[in-house]
């Protein structure tokens, strides 16, 4: 089966409440290919490797958590970037692409489908008040060991992550995928034992020993992989078309 581009991008902006975020970058339909899609193929960044993939697969549409023409980029269309939209363009291919409305989602979102393989039962957002929060504050069944707790995040990620181990078993947990290493300090702020995100900078370590916390940087890439899976099984259910996602690896 097939559905207009037009029905799937509306129904896709309504799910996830695009219209209602202030973002980086547009979200929505960035590059617009034919009009009837009955096959996607989804990742998590809209790079040359995945649009490759997605031309091999005779996709229709390529949905994405990173897509194109983000705040204060160069502009001009060369290099890599018209590379990429000329293989959109010269395979009438759609680029469709979700950045703060996919994290944040309570069903699809990076963040609550991380929890989920994580184990990590949600209490609630980590800013209080904002229910658009990007990052989520949850617990785990039984306390873990720092070490413990490494060892799921690695099982579930296939990812080594980098510890910064507290000593204190780990049962509150406030996590944010991605680039997130700025929310360490709502993180402390919320009690939590350990603060989960994709990266890392210098002075996160110091934050994290000296609040007494544990900390790990599982990959921007390694926890963002969910949320456009999920979107994507979401859109297939819904309209009854194929879909396929690609990891391209990312050692980020």
């Amino acid at each position: 089966m097939a559905i207009a581009l037009s029905d799937l991008v509306k129904e896709t902006n309504r799910y996830l409440a695009a219209s209602g975020m202030t973002d980086y970058c547009p979200n929505g339909l960035q590059v617009e290919g034919r009009a009837w899609v009955a096959r996607i193929v989804s990742g998590v960044t809209a790079s040359q490797a995945l649009l490759d993939a997605a031309v091999e697969a005779e996709a229709d549409l390529v949905l994405v958590h990173h897509g194109y023409f983000w705040r204060n980029e160069n502009p001009c269309v060369v290099g890599s970037k018209r590379r990429r939209l000329q293989t959109l363009l010269s395979n009438d291919i759609s680029l469709l692409a979700y950045h703060l409305p996919l994290d944040v989602h309570p069903e699809v979102g990076n963040n609550v489908q991380l929890g989920e393989r994580l184990g990590l039962r949600v209490e609630g957002p980590l800013e209080p008040g904002n229910p658009r929060s990007v990052g989520l504050v949850g617990h785990l069944p039984e306390p873990l060991a720092p070490q413990e707790f490494a060892r799921r995040v690695r099982q579930a990620l296939d990812r080594q992550p980098l510890l910064i181990e507290a000593d204190r078993p780990i049962r509150r947990i406030a996590w944010c995928t991605g680039a997130a290493q700025g929310y360490i300090e709502q993180a402390i702020a919320a009690g939590v034992d350990a603060y989960l995100t994709g990266e890392v900078s210098e002075a996160t370590v110091h934050s994290a020993r000296e609040s007494g916390i544990s900390f790990l940087a599982a990959g921007h890439h390694a926890t963002e992989r969910y949320g456009v899976q999920a979107l994507g099984e979401y859109l297939a259910r819904t309209f009854y078309i194929e879909h396929l996602f690609v990891d391209c690896p990312n050692p980020v």
